[in-house]
Parts: C-alpha cells; structure tokens; sequence
C-alpha cells in the first residue's frame, strides 16, 4: 500500500509550557482540561494496526504538547510493542520536544533506542524567551539548551525546530549564527502563521513580508559558507524536488495526504493543523489504519490543496510551493505568497547549481 507515516499525541495537549504562540494547547476546548495519557491497550492497538499494514518502512512520530510528560516508562513500553509487532521490519522514531525535561534517564533511552530527536529553540535567550515560556512568564531558554546538552552528551541524534514569529523574524542571522555556534548541523525554520477567529493574524505571528526576507538572510548565508556543514529541511526539500521530484516536507506536497494523526485516546485525524470533531476520521480501537488510510472522507480532504488560486496557475514557483499550507491561506491565497515569490527569485539559481552536482 501508499507509505505514509504516524504522529502520535500521547498526552494531546498538555505541556508543562504554555508557549504564547501555541496552535495545540487550545484544543483542551476538544479534550477537556483533565490530565490525559495514551493507556497501554489504546497504545498497543495503534502499534499492532500500524505494522499491520504493508510498507517498507514504518515511521512513528511523537509529539504534543510535550510527549515527554508520558514518561520514559510509557515510551519503553512503545518499543516493545514495536519489537512484539514489527517482524523485523525497518522501523523509525522521532520525538519533538521542548528540552527542558530531558535528564541522563531520557538521554540514554533515546540513544539505545535511536530516536531522532528534535528540540526546539527559537535563537538566543532574548528571542527563544519571548514566547516560550512557563506559565508564570519565566522563561525556558536555559533549560532547553540544558537538555540540548543531555542529547550531544548521550550522542543523540537530533536536530533543531526553530519557529519563525513575530519574535525573531527580524533576527535571521542572530539565530542562525546562534545554533551554528551551539554546533547545530540539522535545522528546520517553520513559519508561523495562525489566525484569530475573525481571521485576522495573530499578534504573534510572522509579518507578511518577513519571511521572504528571513529565508533569504539565512539562505545567503548557508550558500556562502555551510552548504558542506549545514542541514536546513526546507532547502533539502527543494534539492529533492529539483532532482528526484520528491518534495520531503508536506507543504511542498500536492496532496495533503501524508500522515494520520491519532490522539491519546485513539480517535485519529488527517493533519494536525485539523484535530477537530469534523475531521475525526474514527477510532483506531475500532477501524484500523489501512481503513482509514484510503477512506473517502480522507481521500477528499487531502484534495483541499487543489484548487490553486488563480495568482498560482500562473506562477513559475507552484511547483515547489504548491500553493503553501492550506492552514495558511485567506480567501484561497496564502498570506506568504510574496514571501514564497520573494525567496524563490532570489535562490532559485542557485539551487540548481546545487541540485546540478547532487
């Protein structure tokens, strides 16, 4: 069958931060406030289900809120069903977290275990703080590259999300600088674009026009110095689209059908940006993955990155972009458009220069 991937929410929202720029903390409004935590049947289920289905590879990912808060004894548990389930197949994870939870415990099971570990950090302490922050307004900066510390010491591999608001975006190369200095080989810019319910941009959120310039600042920089050294997953997508055709991030993508996302309680949904009861697709205590996999009604959701607008026929990027996010568009358009525009006319030389000796 078509591969595709998990991502897994084990205590859905729950976070021991309460990062001002957060799209996942609000759905206690779907959950409930009360403490929630994938148990072990619903965690097996998922496991048994997915490996169940034919693929080459399978691909867990965890995520939250903070999947950390599940503890290490829920994850080694994960592993094991893995291993009673899996019939030696070829089978990855990957953990995003905040980092300030992570201690010698965690460092030595996410290497025994080889899980990709992403952590986030938002630049230098001034920039990472301004938002990522606990409850009280304190700060989280120092605890995650704390943690960030635990995973070189424990040789974990990993990589850095860095999310591009309304914080940072006028400090491309600070941040960049600042992780390269912090010996950052794997980077990955995400913008951040969230509306209010009158669908006006958050105050938080990246300035249309700003992320063009950040992704320009960044790419001239990495061209110049670090194409050797240095990782960045949007600029690996458009190398893999340029030579394979294969994008490797899903907005590049011209189906939303990627990944499933199932909740800690097992209802799954098609995307993450779309954990709402009308995109439940059902159950994984009841219907399995290769259901709902190829059930119509995720079928014709993942159709929602078609139709472009009308400004995209005719653009000669819209075969990278592919229009952008759909999370991310207002009145069929998306508010980075310009941005997109921007960044591909100023790289897009250059980067077949670069897919030209790949």
């Amino acid at each position: 069958m078509e591969p595709f991937s998990l991502l897994l929410k084990p205590v859905s929202f729950r976070c021991n931060l309460n990062c001002r720029y957060c799209f996942y903390l609000p759905k206690q409004e779907l959950f409930g406030a009360a403490a929630h935590r994938m148990s072990a049947g619903t965690l097996e289920a998922v496991v048994r289900s997915y490996l169940s289905c034919p693929m080459e590879q399978y691909q867990f990912g965890w995520q939250g809120g903070e999947p950390t808060l599940a503890g290490v004894s829920f994850f080694r548990q994960a592993v094991e069903f893995q291993r009673r389930y899996g019939r030696n197949a070829a089978i990855f994870n990957a953990l995003q977290t905040n980092g300030t939870r992570l201690d010698d415990e965690w460092g030595r099971f996410l290497h025994e275990n080889r899980f990709l570990t992403g952590i986030s950090i938002d630049g230098p302490a001034a920039l990472h703080d301004r938002y990522r922050c606990y409850a009280d307004g304190r700060g989280s900066h120092a605890e995650a590259v704390r943690g960030l510390g635990v995973l070189k010491r424990h040789r974990v591999e990993y990589n850095v999300l860095t999310l591009v608001s309304a914080a940072n975006q006028e400090h491309p190369l600070d941040v960049y600088h600042y992780l390269r200095e912090q010996g950052v080989r794997f980077q990955q810019y995400i913008d951040c674009v969230e509306f209010d319910r009158s669908g006006c941009l958050q105050p938080f959120a990246l300035t249309p026009g700003k992320w063009g310039e950040f992704l320009c600042r960044i790419f001239d920089e990495w061209y110049r110095y670090d194409t050797m050294n240095v990782s960045i997953r949007l600029f690996d997508s458009i190398l893999s689209r340029l030579t394979t055709g294969v994008p490797t991030v899903c907005p590049m993508s011209g189906n939303c059908c990627n990944y499933l996302v199932t909740e800690y309680n097992g209802d799954v949904f098609p995307c993450d940006f779309h954990v709402q009861p009308e995109y439940r697709l059902g159950n994984i205590r009841r219907t399995g993955f290769g259901k709902l996999w190829n059930a119509s009604s995720f079928r014709n959701w993942g159709q929602n990155k078609e139709p472009h607008s009308e400004r995209c026929a005719s653009c000669r990027y819209l075969p990278l972009c592919m229009g952008d996010c759909p999370k991310n568009r207002a009145g069929g358009c998306s508010v980075l458009c310009r941005d997109w525009q921007l960044f591909y006319s100023h790289t897009i030389e250059r980067f077949e220069k670069l897919a030209a000796v790949k």
